[in-house]
Order: C-alpha cells, then structure tokens, then sequence
C-alpha cells in the first residue's frame, strides 16, 4: 500500500480491514452456534471450544488474504477483482483443512463419546470433506474479498475528492491572485500618465507629491499576501492615498467624502476592492467634466445582514455602455466578489437618479481573519 501525505493512504487502511474481518467472523461463529443449538447437538461446551480456535485460525488466514490484496491496490480494477477471488481459493482450502483437523482428527472422542472409535477411525470420506468444506468457505472469503473491494473503492474515491477539493482550492487561489494583481498594473499605468501630465505642465511639486503618495501607497499594497482580506478601514485608507495623488492632478474639482460607520471599520474585503471603483469614478466623473465632483465611499449594514459599499460620484458625465466594456474595472471586481464568496458577493451598478453614477458591492460581514 502506498501513502499520500495529503490524500491518505491508498486502499483500505489495516484496522478498517481488520475490524471488517473480525466483524465476518464473528458473525460466521455466532451463526454456527445458533445452528448447533438449533440442531441439538451434543457437547456444545467442547464444540465452542474448538469452534473458537476455528474462528481464530479464519481471522489469521483472512489477515494474510488481507496482506496479499494489498499488492495489487495501484492494479486495475478488473485485475484486483480477479486477484481478489483466485487468491480466495487457496485461503479457503486452508481453511478447510485446519477446520477438518480441528472437528475430526483432533480427539474427536471428546466430542462423540459414544461413537465406536474404529468406526470413526476408519472414515475414509477426508478428502470430499475438506473439499466440500473448501466451497463453502470459498463463498465465504470471497464475501469478504468483495466487501474489501467495495471499501477499497470507497476509499479511493474519497481520497480522489479530497485531491479534487485541493486542487479547486488552489485554481481559486490562483484565479484570486491573478485577479488581484490585474489591478496593480492598471492603476500604476494611469497614475503615471497622470505623472507625465505633471512633469509636461512643468508641476514639478506637484509631480513630486504624487510621487510620493503613489510610493506610499504601493508601500501600503504590497505587503499582504494577495489573498488575504484586509480590514474595511485599510482599504479606505488606501483609496484616500490614490486619491490624494488624483487631487495633484485636480486640486479644483475632486472633492472626496467618507462615510463608514465605526462598527464597520474592522469588516473584511478583499484588498483593493475599491480600487477599480474609484479609479472609474475619476476617469468617467472627474476627468470629463470641468464642474466640481465628489467622490464618496460609503458602507452600511444592510437588512439582509450583509455588508454594501458604496462607491459613486456626481459627476455629469457618467460613463457610457461602451465605456464598461472596455476595461477590466467593474468585471475584475465581479469576478473576484464571486471567487471569494460565492453567490453571497454581488456587483451592481448604474447612473444615480440625481446624476452622477454608483456602484454598490454587497458581500459577508466577516470580522475575524483579516
């Protein structure tokens, strides 16, 4: 038998086998006696003596057929059938000889005092005994080989779910990091257009603020394992930087406002969430219109238990259908709401009724892991 670490071992495990053998025999013993009583049978006390050496002797023999089975769990399916019932054969012919002695040469007086000695003696059926004993018995192991089987099968299949299980876990976990790290790229690609903005309007202060807010935040970023949760209050506090770097580029028009209840501060998100959500807030509600615009990022605890996050702005421009399907921003926060939590994790978006636009996440409240 081989061992997988991680799976569990392969076919069926020694003390499954050995309580699945005494279990058969034990039931093959009671069995008997029942009928030995029924019968009437004289000497039952010596009888079930010898008959428990017998029951013995079977769980000893069927352990070997046991260790001999083992052998062949890495074989096909249809070679381990056929090992199972040739190797039967053997064990029950054993079996029946060692039941034989037992019952019929061992001190059989003891049994059947009254029987004449020569008489017994002189028996000379031995062989179409065992044989006939051997048939029986063979039924009997081969019960057996066949509930090994079934428990051999039992067990590789869940050992096959559980690698199943792990291997989903770790494509969920390389999706959620891919998903992830989509995210850095886009936003560092537009931060540095607004950067060469900057530097081509000769802003030079302000080129070097944005430098700096844009080191603190990929500071602040990159040093959790992407597929952590981090509190609700982190995660502002990284779209406060982003948008300090935005405010370089539109001291005049970006005005942000953030409304978290206390109590929801140490709920966890996925990190950077909120980035694509603001980033498109100022790409469609800042960037096309020359009026004031205030981006807020809102949370509350809904009815449903759940927690929804609202990201939105006023601006008059909201972006269009075409606009939506362009970029990676609203599908990779979908796709990465439903990796994580599964049908609880939800996405909607569209223009407000008093102008401007508002994506609304809903997901878990969890507390604890983040």
């Amino acid at each position: 038998m081989t061992f997988d670490s991680e799976d569990g071992p392969r076919g069926v495990a020694p003390a499954v086998a050995l309580y699945s053998i005494i279990g058969f025999w034990f039931f093959y013993a009671v069995l008997i006696s029942v009928r030995a009583v029924i019968v009437g049978f004289e000497a039952q006390g010596e009888m079930a003596a010898r008959r428990a050496v017998v029951t013995l002797i079977g769980i000893i023999v069927t352990w070997v057929l046991y260790l001999a089975m083992r052998r062949f769990d890495e074989k096909p399916l249809v070679m381990r059938v056929i090992a199972a019932f040739s190797l039967a054969a053997p064990f029950a012919l054993a079996m029946a000889v060692a039941n034989y002695y037992i019952f019929n040469i061992y001190d059989p007086m003891s049994m059947f005092p009254d029987m004449d000695p020569q008489k017994y003696a002189a028996k000379d059926h031995a062989l179409s005994d065992i044989l006939d004993d051997a048939l029986s018995r063979y039924f009997f192991l081969s019960a057996w080989a066949g509930l090994y089987l079934g428990l051999s099968y039992a067990s590789e299949a869940h050992r096959t779910e559980r690698r199943a299980a792990r291997l989903e876990r770790t494509a969920q976990q390389a999706e959620l990091r891919s998903l992830r790290y989509q995210v850095n790229p886009h936003f560092l690609f537009n931060t540095l257009n607004s950067l060469s903005s900057l530097v081509m309007k000769d802003r030079r202060d302000e080129a070097e603020q944005m430098i700096m807010s844009l080191s603190n935040f990929y500071r602040t970023s990159l040093t959790g394992d992407p597929l952590d949760d981090v509190p609700l209050a982190e995660e502002v506090h990284l779209q406060k930087l982003y948008l300090d770097i935005e405010a370089v580029r539109f001291p005049e028009r970006l005005t942000t406002r953030i409304d978290i209840p206390p109590a929801l501060l140490n709920a966890c998100v996925p990190g950077l969430i909120l980035q694509p959500l603001v980033e498109n807030a100022i790409k469609y509600g800042v960037s096309r219109t020359s009026s004031p615009v205030t981006i807020a990022i809102s949370a509350r605890e809904g009815d449903d238990g759940l927690l929804h996050i609202r990201v939105s702005d006023n601006g008059d421009k909201p972006p269009s259908d075409a606009d939506r399907g362009s970029g990676i921003g609203l599908t990779n926060v979908r796709d990465r709401l439903t990796a994580r939590f599964g049908d609880q994790g939800r996405i909607d978006y569209g223009p407000r009724a008093d102008g401007g636009f508002a994506v609304d996440l809903t997901l878990p409240i969890i507390r604890r892991g983040c």
